[in-house]
């Protein structure tokens, strides 16, 4: 159990505080209510441009890093489809440093132009290493806009292509941070050796003045039901051939997710699973697969991915995870498999309480939703699904036309063949 209290600050930050006397640290998470799926889609990889832009200096602290260092404060960042999180951690005597220092990069970054090309050089460069010179490194950059047509969910964090952010203005930046970076689309957690009434005071001191703006109205576009069954391939200098095969299913904060997420983990986690134990044990037809569900906030994605052993056809390797999955949408799973992945997942979710940052987290995200206490009955939702729940998920996502299969080539064995 999570306990904590929220209040909201005159310019409608969102204030959640969890109290925890029994550690010697403090955790502050910013979570801004912006992702990928918010930019326009001939100018992307912005959100995940101001993740290294917010630490390129405020207007009132030219370097965030060297004040946090020396109060003994370490901090990192990350950004995906739908949120950019900040978070820190500092001994707690030392929390009003945290306050200062991240309501100053809400108040206004610098926009020092030299740090604009410092960042962009950093994030190309970041977009080469990790999608062009990595083996398999461009598959979502092929997979996202073949499994969706109209959501922005199509370009992948860092951008379509790497000339949208080379060719991003100060102009384009500034416009980005004033319309999403503001207090009325901000949930801020301060979690550790802390007070609520400690943190009320601090909050109004550094937090309140700064103007509320515009919260956004979020305007995407749905993803239309997937009628027709979509493939496609690629061939690169990759040591093996690979799957992939993505379904579409619900999203995080439906009640539908719990279900589909569990039946990823009887499909592919642990030895004893379906395919593993059906493809790489006894068929010897891949030697790794995994599924697994994306967990993002609008309607998202159920992953099947592996390495196909040498010699065997990505179709016939297709077709023997087909065969699974049919099996799974007939004949539904057994209790025994349903307790062992829920046991797994509870697990799972009570070792990510352990640490404080992660609880801080958790309650950012379940604010999204509108309910924080999300990360209290969790559990609960995952402990109350059924055979019968597994059997309709199956049913309703694991259909042929609902799916698009990659087929990633290896031009190493093609070569060979």
């Amino acid at each position: 159990m999570i306990a904590f209290k929220e209040f909201r600050l005159k310019n409608g930050l969102h204030v959640i505080v969890h109290e925890d006397p029994t550690v010697q640290i403090a955790v502050m998470n910013i979570l801004y209510d912006v992702g990928s799926r918010d930019e326009q889609e001939e100018k992307t990889g912005f959100a995940h441009l101001f993740e290294h832009l917010m630490f390129g200096g405020s207007v009132n602290i030219p370097n965030y890093d060297e004040p946090l260092q020396r109060v003994g404060g370490e901090n990192n960042a990350f950004t995906n489809t739908d949120i950019t999180n900040y978070y820190l951690t500092v001994p707690a005597a030392n929390i009003e440093t945290a306050f200062w220092l991240e309501s100053d990069r809400m108040l206004s970054l610098s926009f020092d132009p030299k740090v604009l090309e410092v960042q962009r050089k950093v994030v190309v460069e970041e977009f080469k290493q990790r999608y062009f010179n990595q083996p398999y490194g461009d598959v979502w950059l092929k997979l996202r806009p073949l499994a969706y047509q109209r959501h922005p969910y199509k370009w992948a964090t860092i951008g379509k292509e790497i000339s949208h952010i080379e060719n991003a203005t100060d102009e384009d930046v500034k416009k980005f941070f004033f319309k999403h970076y503001v207090p009325s689309n901000a949930i801020l957690v301060v979690a550790g050796n802390v007070t609520l009434e400690q943190v009320k005071v601090l909050a109004e001191k550094w937090f309140e003045p700064i103007p509320a703006g515009t919260k956004p109205v979020r305007s995407l576009t749905d993803e239309p039901p997937q009628t027709v069954k979509r493939v496609d391939e690629t061939t690169a200098n990759v040591p093996a051939n690979a799957l992939y095969k993505t379904f579409h299913m619900g999203g995080r904060f439906e009640k539908s997710y719990y279900a589909a997420d569990l039946l990823s983990d009887i499909l592919s986690r642990g030895q004893s699973s379906r395919l593993y134990n059906r493809l790489v044990k006894e068929k010897e037809i891949f030697t790794s697969i995994s599924s697994f569900v994306m967990g993002t906030i609008d309607p998202g994605l159920l992953v099947i991915s592996g390495r196909v052993k040498d010699g065997i056809r990505l179709e016939d390797a297709e077709r023997e995870i087909n065969k699974i999955l049919e099996d799974v949408v007939h004949h539904g799973v057994t209790e025994e498999e349903l307790e062992k992945v829920k046991n797994q997942a509870i697990a799972t979710v009570e070792f990510g309480e352990v640490e404080v940052i992660n609880r801080a987290m958790a309650l950012a995200f379940a604010a999204l939703s509108g309910n924080a206490n999300l990360v209290n009955t969790e559990k609960e939702e995952l402990s109350a699904v059924t055979v019968s729940d597994i059997h309709e998920a199956a049913r309703v996502i694991l259909r042929e036309e609902n799916s698009s299969v990659l087929f990633y080539r290896s031009a190493m064995q093609e070569s060979q063949t």
